[in-house]
């Protein structure tokens, strides 16, 4: 059931405010393990861009149940190489785009598919080993790499947030993807609009610090419920 949007709204315009910015904060609302009815719910309100999906199968499965939404999906989970083309078929956009490797795959993939795919390049800049992402120090090739593919369009960068309460730590780590978004931009030439930081936790800090894009779930659908795994 969709709660607290007014809420929610009220609370990225109130860090807008205090960032002195007037731009817009686009707004995906993540929808794993969420229901097609739950999405089409969701999809009523006005100022909601993107749904964000974490895994190919489930998104797959609900698109076939959902085929009326009219606003993009996007992939914000971790993509293995081996589920490439699926998820070259049923996204709009892929933004975790996070090795050398992945983004020739999807580069030669989408030219099979004769289609541009959209692009970010997910970052781990908190540096915890459970998340996913390019290592800072690792990015420049990475940036090179997926810049000169000419069937995807690389359109910006997407970081996770420390598992933290320290806002110190978590606003350095969303300081760091914008250093590294600003200079790609000089580097490359590429306008690189989208800074996705900031999920249902830490979505005010990433605004102050920046982002063009938060990620809110839990907060918008209310806790997940995960099914107990089958033996």
């Amino acid at each position: 059931m969709i709660q607290n949007f007014d809420a929610i709204y009220e609370r990225i315009q109130n860090a807008k405010n205090k960032a002195g910015r007037t731009d817009r904060i686009f707004f995906t609302a993540v929808s794993k393990t969420r229901t097609a009815d739950e999405m089409r719910e969701a999809e009523k309100i006005s100022w909601i861009d993107f749904f964000g999906e974490n895994r190919v199968q489930e998104a797959e499965n609900k698109r076939d149940s959902y085929p009326e939404s009219k606003i993009q999906w996007r992939l914000i989970g971790h993509l293995q190489n081996n589920k490439a083309r699926k998820a070259a078929e049923i996204f709009d956009t892929i933004d975790s785009v996070d090795s050398v490797e992945l983004a020739v795959r999807l580069n030669r993939i989408a030219g099979e598919l004769d289609k541009k795919i959209p692009i970010l390049i997910e970052v781990n800049t908190s540096g915890e080993e459970s998340k996913s992402g390019i290592a800072p120090e690792k990015f420049s090739e990475l940036l090179d790499v997926a810049a000169a593919q000419e069937n995807l369009s690389l359109n910006g960068l997407m970081t996770v947030g420390p598992l933290t309460d320290d806002e110190k730590k978590i606003r350095k780590s969303f300081a760091e993807l914008r250093n590294l978004i600003e200079n790609a931009r000089i580097s490359t030439g590429l306008d690189l609009p989208v800074l996705s930081m900031g999920m249902s936790d830490d979505f005010e800090l990433a605004i102050l610090e920046g982002s063009t894009m938060i990620r809110i779930g839990t907060l918008l659908f209310g806790k997940r419920f995960y099914p107990p795994k089958q033996n």
